[in-house]
C-alpha cells in the first residue's frame, strides 16, 4: 500500500502570526483528507482486465510470404487497432470486422468477444549492399519479430491489458527459437511490463536448426543456426563463458535471456542487435584482427538498450565498441600490448571522420567516439580518485534506456563525477583532433 503524508506549512522565520484552534483543526482535517485520498487499496491496484492476443505465423519451405493472423479474445477488446504498414513487406489484410486499409496504415475495429486480423508478411528483405537481413530458404527462415508484425497502436480502456502469445505453424521437422522462453510446442509467451499491448520483438529463427544453450551467471545464452551451416555454436558458447561475466560486472541488469542466431550467405555479413537477441553472420570472427569483437559489440548494444537522437549515434556505437575492446582486455582475451595496438589503430581510423554529430555513425566516427570515451573514463577516474569511472555512466545510461542525446550524457557523467567534464564539452567534441 502506498501512502502520502501532508505536513502543515511552517511560518516564515520571524513571523508572529498565530493560528486559531479552529484554523489548526481545519488544516489538520484538510491534511487528513489529502492523505486518505492518496491511499491505493490493493483492490484498485490489481483492478486490471485482460484479453488474449495470439499471433500465429505460418511458414512454408521457400515461400517468400508467411501467413500471419492476430486473434483477440476476451470479454472486453480494444476499440481500435492501428498498424503502421509498409506495402513492400505486408499485403492482403482482411478481417470480418470493420477494416480500413490505407497507404501507410491499417485501421482495425475489433467487435464482440473475438476478432481476427489476417495478413501476409514478406520474409525476404534485401539491403542496398545486395545481402539480406531477413530471408527464407527451403530449410529455414531468419527474421525479426518486430518485422513479422507491423508496429501497432491500440486504443483501449486504461486498465485493459493483453496476454500475448506467439505461435508458429511450421512444416514437419521444423522448430523455432526466439528471444522468449517456450510456453509449449512452437508457442512463446510475450510479456513486457512497460506495455499494455505486447508485440513480438527481436531476432527469430525457424526451420531445421541446431541449438545450444548454457546458463552464464544469471543469463541463459542460446546459440542457434541452421543445420549444416558453418556457424560455430560451441565456440560461441565458450567465448560467452569467457567474456560475458566481465560485461555483467558493468551491466548487472543484462537481460536474463539472450539469443544469438547465425547464418551464412546471402545474409548480411555483419552483426545486428535486437531486444534480447543478436544476429551474427557465420563468417564473422569472434575477435577481429583489429582486436575488437563483433559479438561483444552487439552484446553491449543489448546491455545498453539505448538509441541516439538525430546527432548522437556516435554515443551508442562508441560505447558498444569501447566495451567490445575493454571486455576483451579485462577478460585477458587480449594482452595489454594488443590493447594498445587496437587503440593506435582506432586513432588512425578516427582521422577520417569529419564530425561526431551525424545521424548514423560510420566506422571512422565510431573509432573517434571510442577515443572520446577513453578520455571521459580517464577524466572521471582523475576527478574521483578512481572511485568512479565510465562504467558508472554506462550503467546509468542502461537504466535510462531509450533515446539519448549529448545533453543526457553530459548530465549523467556530471552526476557520476560530481562536476561537468571537459572531455564532453560540445566545443571540444567539435574539434577534429578531439
Amino acid at each position: 500500500m502506498t501512502t502520502a503524508i501532508a505536513f502543515l506549512p511552517a511560518h516564515p522565520a520571524g513571523s508572529r502570526r498565530r493560528r486559531s484552534a479552529g484554523a489548526v483543526l481545519r488544516a489538520l482535517a484538510s491534511a487528513f483528507a489529502f492523505w486518505a485520498s492518496t491511499l491505493i487499496s490493493p483492490a484498485s491496484a490489481a483492478d486490471i482486465d485482460y484479453y488474449d492476443a495470439t499471433y500465429r505465423a505460418s511458414f512454408k519451405p521457400g515461400v517468400e510470404y508467411a501467413q500471419v493472423e492476430l486473434k483477440l479474445a476476451g470479454d472486453l477488446l480494444p476499440s481500435k487497432v492501428v498498424l503502421r504498414t509498409d506495402s513492400q513487406r505486408y499485403r492482403q489484410f482482411r478481417s470480418d470486422d470493420p477494416l480500413q486499409v490505407r497507404d501507410k496504415e491499417v485501421v482495425w475495429h475489433p467487435r464482440g468477444k473475438q476478432s481476427t486480423l489476417r495478413y501476409e508478411f514478406k520474409v525476404n528483405n534485401q539491403r542496398s549492399s545486395g545481402s539480406y537481413d531477413s530471408y527464407i530458404t527451403d530449410n529455414w527462415a531468419l527474421f525479426r519479430g518486430d518485422k513479422l508484425t507491423p508496429p501497432t497502436r491500440v486504443t483501449a480502456e486504461s486498465n485493459l491489458h493483453s496476454r500475448t502469445t506467439l505461435e508458429f505453424d511450421l512444416p514437419q521437422g521444423w522448430s523455432a527459437v526466439t528471444p522468449y522462453s517456450s510456453a509449449g510446442e512452437l508457442r512463446f509467451r510475450i510479456d513486457d511490463p512497460k506495455r499494455r499491448f505486447d508485440e513480438p520483438n527481436g531476432w527469430m529463427l525457424v526451420g531445421k536448426i541446431g541449438v545450444r544453450s548454457e546458463r552464464i551467471r544469471h543469463v541463459t545464452a542460446v546459440i542457434a543456426a541452421p543445420e549444416g551451416d558453418k556457424a560455430r555454436r560451441q565456440d560461441v558458447l565458450a567465448f560467452m563463458n569467457w567474456n560475458l561475466p566481465k560485461l555483467l560486472e558493468v551491466f548487472p541488469d543484462f537481460p536474463r535471456r539472450v539469443l544469438i542466431v547465425s547464418a551464412g550467405d546471402p545474409m548480411w555479413r555483419g552483426g545486428l542487435s535486437g531486444p534480447g537477441s543478436i544476429f551474427l553472420h557465420s563468417d564473422r570472427p569472434l575477435i577481429s584482427e583489429n582486436r575488437t569483437s563483433p559479438l561483444l559489440h552487439e552484446l553491449a548494444h543489448v546491455a545498453l538498450g539505448i538509441r541516439g537522437d538525430k546527432e548522437s549515434d556516435w554515443i551508442v556505437e562508441g560505447l558498444a565498441e569501447f566495451y567490445s575492446i575493454q571486455t576483451l582486455r579485462r577478460s585477458r582475451g587480449i594482452s595489454k600490448k594488443r590493447y594498445e595496438q587496437a587503440m593506435e589503430n582506432l586513432k588512425k581510423w578516427a582521422r577520417r571522420s569529419p564530425t561526431l554529430f551525424a545521424k548514423s555513425s560510420s566506422g571512422a566516427t565510431t573509432a573517434r567516439a571510442v577515443l572520446v570515451f577513453q578520455q571521459v573514463d580517464a577524466e572521471i577516474r582523475s576527478i574521483t580518485g578512481n572511485a568512479a569511472s565510465l562504467d558508472d555512466v554506462a550503467r546509468k545510461l542502461a537504466a535510462k534506456r531509450g533515446e539519448i542525446s549529448l545533453i543526457d550524457l553530459q548530465e549523467i557523467a556530471q552526476q557520476v563525477a560530481g562536476k561537468p567534464l571537459q572531455s564532453l564539452q560540445r566545443e571540444r567534441l567539435m574539434k577534429s583532433d578531439s
